[in-house]
């Protein structure tokens, strides 16, 4: 009875007290084992996925969007008139951002005109005056010519009222002819060099008048001269009246967006004074790579870049050139190293990375904003497909494994026990 009793159902106490034995360990149930299979292919994935990224990327979280940002500025002083922009407009090259009070500058504009218009009146005069001069300064060369002439014929003449009276002395001497036929001779031969002489001084003085007149035409030609370069001064000084003017009108240098506008209409602006500032569009990415870092990165790399701004996309790049030095070696403060409390510091150097093709997105990016840019240094790069089919046949494999084991260890248990 006492056998029976033993071998027969449980009491309820027994029941419980035995429950606990007959039921599998937590850690070698189905559920449990799937679920740390799944939980291990995951692990294994991310892990993968990490050493793949550390073997064939460098990345860094110290990168920033970075943009020629354009400062907007007056070349003339004066009273803003209208301003035609907003902020965070979206502007194109050539748009008209500011226009000043342009009636001061029109008034310049006009009275330089009319200077230029006396400088071509007066130059018009003077080269009047200088070709008038020029055909005189012919004239009296023509006549001085003349005078050579005459002066030649007459000392011709008194040369052979010369010889005719040295002819007659000699014929009255030997009483051949008479006495006022000597006389006759001799006053012509002393009328032909009497002539002779006046048309000679004749000649030196149409010669002087040559000079005076080639001398009266280099005055005109000089005073010309200078008509001609004040005219030019004064073309000059309308053209200069007219780029100012110009300058009235402020507009856009190029494509991009309105930022840090400081203008209203009313206000006085002078020369250089900022006014706004314009954000282009062609935007890069200004990493900041610790110099182990550059060990394994050269120009022309591919580059993943992520932007804070931007959740869930990644955007292509590659590494455009690498500054020469550290970014505090060019600091307003660059650190001094010749100390006796000298740290080692890993340094971080500006790389400069280009979005290729460029970045196009409906969200607004500008300089200054967060990025993450991931350097691929190797050509080849594990999927993240074949990543995942790999930690899937580990994690199965180790499934089986942990199944095996638990199941070995649930039959190898004494029966009854």
């Amino acid at each position: 009875m006492e056998d029976t009793q033993q071998r027969g159902p449980a009491a309820p106490g027994n029941r419980e007290a035995e429950t606990p034995k007959d039921k599998p360990s937590f850690w070698k149930r189905p559920g449990v084992i799937v679920a740390g299979s799944v939980l291990l292919a995951v692990i294994l994935f991310l892990g993968l996925h990490f050493l793949a990224r550390h073997f064939s990327r460098e990345s860094t979280d110290d990168a920033f969007l970075d943009g020629d940002v354009v400062s907007v500025a007056p070349r003339v002083a004066g009273q803003v008139k209208r301003v035609l922009v907003q902020p965070n407009q979206i502007v194109k090259a050539g748009d008209l951002l500011v226009e000043i009070d342009p009636r001061d500058y029109d008034v310049e504009v006009a009275a330089k005109t009319s200077g230029l218009t006396a400088a071509h009146a007066n130059e018009k005069v003077i080269k009047a005056t200088f070709e008038l001069l020029g055909v005189q300064v012919i004239s009296a060369e023509a006549t001085a010519r003349e005078s050579d002439a005459n002066a030649v014929a007459s000392r011709a003449t008194a040369e052979k009222a010369a010889a005719d009276l040295r002819r007659a002395e000699d014929l009255f001497q030997r009483k051949a002819i008479s006495s006022q036929e000597y006389d006759t001779a001799k006053t012509g031969a002393t009328a032909a060099s009497a002539s002779a002489d006046a048309d000679k001084e004749k000649a030196v003085s149409d010669h002087a008048k040559v000079d005076a007149a080639r001398a009266q035409l280099d005055a005109g030609r000089e005073a010309y001269a200078r008509a001609q370069a004040q005219t030019d001064e004064t073309r000059i000084d309308l053209e200069q009246a007219q780029l100012s003017q110009s300058y009235t009108r402020i507009t856009a240098p190029q494509d991009g967006r309105i930022t840090h506008k400081s203008v209203t209409a009313g206000d006085y602006v002078q020369v250089s004074q900022r006014l706004m500032a314009i954000v282009p569009t062609n935007i890069w990415v200004t990493a900041n790579f610790k110099e182990t870092q550059l060990r394994r990165i050269r120009v022309g790399q591919r580059v993943d870049i992520s932007i804070d701004a931007i959740a869930g996309e990644t955007f292509s790049g590659r590494v455009e050139s690498i500054q020469a030095g550290s970014g505090a070696a060019f600091s307003l403060l660059p650190p001094e190293n010749a100390v006796g409390n000298f740290v080692k510091v890993v340094q971080r150097v500006p790389v400069r990375i280009l979005f290729d093709p460029p970045i196009k997105t409906d969200h607004v990016l500008g300089p200054g904003m967060s990025a993450a840019p991931s350097a691929r240094i190797t050509d080849f790069e594990l999927p993240a497909l074949i990543e995942a089919l790999i930690a899937l046949a580990l994690a199965v494999v180790g499934g089986l494994v942990w199944a095996r084991l638990a199941g070995g260890n649930r039959s190898s248990r004494p029966a009854g026990g």
